[in-house]
């Protein structure tokens, strides 16, 4: 951890805010400090995923508690982005240090041309010594499209800027083998593998009632980061400084894993797939054990209506999703491919249908 040059942090909602909503300058403030000092000592590089605006947003709306519908969800949003990225722009200011805000949707990182715009832009901003400060953009996220939880995002950021270390810091300082709050549980202080969880209770909700994660979240982007080669500490904002430093606090998960192909993990754990392509037991095989490309002799059935490029799972007979992939051809295409072998299309409907439905190098297993 103390050789890590390229950090993601991120911070959650409850470490910056109140309960009733609205931030915290002060806490804002000691993050800001935290962070600023060590880019300054250690000439680190630092990527800021920050929740917080839909609850920076709540008092200033008038809103008694984070609502549950998408559209005042939204709205609380695009007031508390302002305030959220202005707090941190006065604050990391104090430092000489500038900020820059990208905001993603979990379509702009699984679209390859969008990723690639969103990973340029955070490097030019890391190149020109500028703090990104990174949150999803829940002012036109739909369901479809959100991430869901600042923990993965955190997680696939850190994948995305080839970062050396991901450090997530909550109200709690680490991942307990119980309720923290109960007499007799202990920290772990490390895990190398799913092994070390299992028999693992593991709440799911955050003690302020700000955010939208809890420890299932921040688990599940930890185990993300290790699987592609990250190593991770999970701790509590108060502990940021000791965990920057390499001191013993919090969580710390060992990498279980290498680096993948950037649009496989994005293509795993960023995309929502349009459609559904039911394989018999032949191509399960094929797709599964012998790692081979999806033909479309092994086809089934098509399930919804997408496009060539589009995400989409792949499914055994019995309805259980085995692998996700790019498709190549539209919905409509299918339906008079499937079960035919490639020279025969080809025969009949010229060279461009000698391919595979969904390549190998286009598909990951679940």
């Amino acid at each position: 951890m103390t050789g890590a040059g390229r950090i993601v942090v991120k911070v959650g909602s409850s470490s910056l805010t109140t309960a009733a909503g609205g931030l915290d300058a002060d806490r804002v403030d000691a993050l800001v400090d935290v962070l600023a000092k060590h880019v300054e000592r250690d000439t680190r590089e630092i990527v800021l995923v920050s929740s917080g605006a839909i609850a920076a947003g709540l008092a200033p709306l008038g809103l008694p508690r984070r609502p549950r519908d998408l559209a005042r969800q939204q709205a609380a949003a695009s007031v508390g982005q302002g305030l959220l990225v202005a707090r941190y722009t006065a604050s990391f200011a104090r430092y000489g240090r500038r900020v820059g805000q990208v905001l993603l949707t979990s379509d702009d990182t699984s679209r390859r041309a969008h990723y690639r715009n969103a990973r340029r832009t955070l490097d030019q901003l890391l190149a020109m010594g500028a703090v990104p400060i990174v949150n999803e953009n829940d002012t036109i996220a739909t369901d479809e499209i959100r991430f869901g939880d600042n923990d993965r995002l955190a997680a696939l950021v850190a994948h995305l800027v080839h970062a050396d270390l991901l450090v997530l810091l909550s109200d709690v300082d680490g991942l307990y083998d119980g309720d923290p709050s109960s007499p007799g549980t202990t920290r772990i202080s490390r895990v190398s593998g799913p092994a070390d969880l299992a028999g693992i209770s593991i709440g799911s909700a955050g003690r302020a009632g700000v955010g939208t994660g809890g420890m299932v979240t921040k688990v599940e982007a930890a185990r993300i980061a290790a699987a592609a080669g990250i190593p991770v500490v999970l701790t509590s904002a108060a502990h940021a400084a000791e965990a920057l430093a390499g001191g013993p606090t919090g969580t710390h998960f060992l990498r279980t894993g290498r680096r993948s192909a950037d649009r496989l993990l994005w293509l795993a754990h960023a995309s929502t797939p349009r459609g559904a392509l039911v394989l018999d037991a032949g191509a399960v095989d094929a797709v599964v054990e012998r790692h081979s490309s999806l033909l479309p002799a092994g086809i089934a059935a098509v399930e919804g209506e997408f496009n060539a490029g589009d995400p989409v799972e792949l499914r055994d007979t019995a309805g259980h999703p085995v692998a996700r992939g790019l498709v190549n051809f539209d919905s409509r295409e299918l339906p008079r491919l499937m079960g035919r072998s490639t020279h025969d299309l080809a025969r009949e409907l010229g060279p461009a249908y000698e391919r595979e439905i969904v390549h190998r190098d286009d598909l990951v297993l679940l």
